[in-house]
Parts: C-alpha cells; sequence; structure tokens
C-alpha cells in the first residue's frame, strides 16, 4: 500500500468515527469548567467550595460538539431552502 492511499484511509477512518460520535454523542463536557457547571474555589483554609456558575455552558456542564454544530447548521440551511 503506498503513502498516500494509506493516510487517506486512515483520514476517512478517524472521519467516520468523529461523525459516529456526534451523532451519538452530540453534547460533552465543557472545557471550562471539566463538566461541572461552575468554577472550583478555595477558601483561606484551603477547602474547596463552590464558585461562579460556567458563562461558556450556562451552568449545565455540557456543550455541543463541533461536528454537531456543523451538522446542525447544514441541516437547517437545507431546511430554509426547500421551503
Amino acid at each position: 500500500m503506498s503513502l498516500p492511499l494509506l493516510a487517506s484511509a486512515c483520514l476517512l477512518v478517524i472521519t467516520l468515527c468523529y461523525s459516529a460520535k456526534c451523532w451519538l454523542s452530540p453534547f460533552g463536557d465543557c472545557r471550562k469548567c471539566a463538566g461541572m457547571g461552575h468554577a472550583l474555589k478555595t477558601n483561606r483554609k484551603g477547602h474547596a467550595k463552590r464558585g461562579k456558575d460556567c458563562r461558556r455552558c450556562d451552568a449545565t456542564g455540557k456543550r455541543i460538539r463541533v461536528g454537531r454544530w456543523i451538522y446542525n447548521r447544514a441541516a437547517r440551511t437545507y431546511r430554509a431552502g426547500t421551503r
């Protein structure tokens, strides 16, 4: 197998795996708050306490994956164009 053919096969497998992941699980953990929905703060004694709500995920702890966002945008554009 030649190198370009092997590279394109690897890219195809990676793309199919990511699209399957976006289809099965469209939401992932928020990268800013690590899926907790809020920040962690410490008091003066060093004990952890709950901080402010995460603004990126609106305190849900979940975010939409990039691939799913692209699919949703394309589907919305297609539906708007066929009416």
